[in-house]
């Protein structure tokens, strides 16, 4: 079994507990640290096992291989991977079963990590997952008064489009926000601009 892990918590001396998400669930895990183990981090894609076990209510993780890529090993990126990892994990915890979308978002982006600027496709990757949630607010209308947004656009967590009046926030080009929100691409977007996001992203899914 496949799948990375979004979360690890110290129980008692070195043993952990560990949620994974595979293709269609989370699994929380126990690890003993009494056996010989590879080192495990947040982020990381692992291949496993997961063996019940009569002394705990949950299952035991055992069997470990990290199926690591060499951008993991660039520190910038990895932060970058683990802060969105740890989002994700924040935004689905309370879920036990869920489509495959999540694993295949997370495999898309450990391929454009190595190659692409890893905001950028952080950035990329969260317009698409409001958009297979149908959380992302395409028709550009205000969350604080409902009105139609013409030139004062700003944007807020989660992306929520905005009068500038309304939210007091940093104005944006409404056609540049348009074409993002309908293409997942920030080809069209400075760096300045996609920073931007990314701090906004930061606040939470």
């Amino acid at each position: 079994m496949q799948g990375y892990i979004l979360n690890i918590n110290k129980v008692r001396d070195e043993d952990i507990i560990v949620t994974i998400l595979t293709k269609n669930r989370l699994k929380t895990l126990y690890r003993f640290y009494g056996a010989r183990h590879g080192n495990i981090n947040i982020g990381y894609k692992i291949d496993f096992e997961a063996i019940s076990s009569s002394k705990s209510t949950i299952s035991m993780l055992r069997n470990v291989l990290h199926l690591g890529n060499k951008w993991m090993s660039e520190s910038k990126r990895f932060f970058i991977w683990q802060h969105f990892i740890k989002l994700l994990f924040k935004h689905l915890k309370d879920i036990e079963e869920l489509d495959s979308f999540y694993t295949e978002l997370l495999d898309d982006m450990n391929q454009k990590f190595s190659k692409q600027n890893p905001i950028r496709v952080a950035v990329e990757s969260y317009i698409k997952l409001l958009s297979h949630e149908g959380r992302l607010h395409d028709d550009f209308l205000c969350f604080v008064c409902e009105g139609e947004i013409e030139n004062d656009l700003t944007i807020t967590r989660s992306f929520l489009p905005a009068h500038q009046r309304c939210l007091f926030g940093t104005i944006v080009d409404k056609k540049k926000m348009v074409n993002l929100f309908l293409s997942s691409s920030t080809l069209h977007l400075d760096d300045e601009e996609v920073g931007w996001l990314w701090k906004i992203l930061q606040e939470g899914f």
